[in-house]
């Protein structure tokens, strides 16, 4: 659990002691235990209180936001490109015969977070026609095996990872990987 309150949380002993996470660890006590009573949501209280106090977590910056609208639009058009790429595939797959184009790729990302970088390796493998064959976070670079496609296949490739990173990171980026894809 992340401590976005961190600092401001009121301090028990000299330790800072997060009212949320106090009540989330109180309400499993009383899950756990099954019956709503005064006993318990003290002794959950209580517990939780020594939990936080003697086992503290480190502080951290998130690194997933989670933008509403523009989570929609991003899942809007992943619904549609799962809906074109299964129908690409499809269509290759009847044409008896045929060997259907394919072609590795390398694709650099623009963004240096490793998250929205896993989203984007995601999102890609969950796509028919395409695979993620390699990925080297480090050098933000990923190498694909793409299915189906005619003409300028790298380039055309290369603008879809873009577009599918950017709208990634508009949905779940930081204002850090937003800036980066400026």
């Amino acid at each position: 659990m992340s401590r976005p309150d961190g600092d401001r949380a009121p301090r028990l002993f000299g330790r800072p002691v997060p009212p949320r996470t106090v009540a989330w660890l109180t309400v499993v006590w009383l899950l756990l235990w099954g019956e709503l009573s005064v006993a318990n949501v003290l002794g959950g209280l209580l517990a939780a209180l020594a939990v936080v106090w003697l086992l503290p977590l480190p502080a951290r910056k998130p690194a997933l936001r989670i933008h509403p609208a523009r989570l929609l639009v991003f899942l809007a058009v992943f619904a549609a490109d799962l809906v074109i790429s299964s129908a690409r595939v499809a269509f290759w797959a009847l044409r008896f015969g045929t060997v259907p184009p394919m072609e590795i790729v390398e694709v650099r990302l623009r963004t240096s977070s490793e998250v929205m970088a896993v989203l984007t390796v995601v999102a890609l493998s969950a796509l028919p026609g395409s695979l993620v064959l390699e990925a080297r976070l480090a050098d933000g670079e990923l190498i694909l095996h793409v299915l189906g496609l005619t003409g300028d296949v790298q380039g055309r490739t290369r603008e879809d990872v873009a577009k599918l990173e950017a709208r990634i990171v508009a949905a779940f980026g930081t204002t850090a990987d937003r800036e980066e894809l400026r």
